[in-house]
């Protein structure tokens, strides 16, 4: 097993050469896949549109397609960017709590989108995961925010849950964000096809233009 997660690490810490220089192979995201029955598969739409528009925006050489990776296998390390949503509950093993601290630690990037009804879930995994560190909201000076597209309000409203405004939190490794967690805002649901959700094209732009805010800053820092 040491021997394994090694080489997944070795092959992570070259995406990151790659992500820094953009040249050698294309962009993708993984969307991640988890047990305890949350739909973590919905909206397939919503990756693919978002690297074709980071592309269009951009020039990162993306592969604009919808491909999910679960913790245990192998090909997880072959990402930079993972991205888990859903609206219900979440249950990591603790070989999938291993992984996921080690694929972090390594370099990897996790974006969370909370599709309504994950956060308690989210929060208790997470907290399995790395349980010395506590979520922190970030500031709307923080460059996430500002990387591409300007937000200085930070995470953009895309859809209404409970009324509460949109929060943007995060988990730190030496001063690297590893995870990413928008919370009241839902701006995934922007990015999947029009007819999804019905939002207006303004509303799906803005969601767009933030998603692309958060890959450049994944793969910049």
């Amino acid at each position: 097993m040491k021997s394994i997660a090694l080489v997944g690490m070795a092959a992570l810490l070259s995406l990151n050469t790659y992500a820094q220089s953009r040249i050698e192979s294309q962009f993708r995201i993984g969307r991640l896949k988890y047990s305890g029955g949350g739909d973590w598969y919905n909206d397939p739409s919503a990756d693919v549109n978002l690297l074709r528009f980071v592309r269009q925006e951009t020039g990162i050489d993306t592969d604009p397609r919808y491909e999910f990776v679960d913790l245990s296998n192998d090909k997880l390390f072959s990402y930079l960017f993972l991205f888990l949503t859903g609206h219900g509950n979440i249950v990591f093993s603790d070989f999938e709590v291993q992984r996921l601290r080690e694929y972090l630690l390594a370099g990897g990037f996790l974006y969370a989108d909370d599709d309504y009804g994950l956060d308690k879930a989210f929060r208790r995994e997470m907290r399995k995961v790395f349980p010395n560190q506590e979520f922190v909201e970030l500031p709307f000076s923080f460059g996430l925010y500002h990387s591409q597209f300007e937000f200085p309000n930070g995470v953009p409203k895309t859809h209404e849950h409970d009324k509460k405004p949109p929060q943007g939190f995060g988990l730190f490794s030496q001063g690297r964000l590893i995870v990413y967690y928008t919370y009241e805002s839902n701006p995934s649901d922007g990015w999947a096809d029009p007819e999804i959700h019905g939002d207006p094209e303004s509303t799906r732009l803005q969601a767009l233009r933030f998603g692309t805010n958060i890959v450049v800053w994944a793969l910049t820092h």
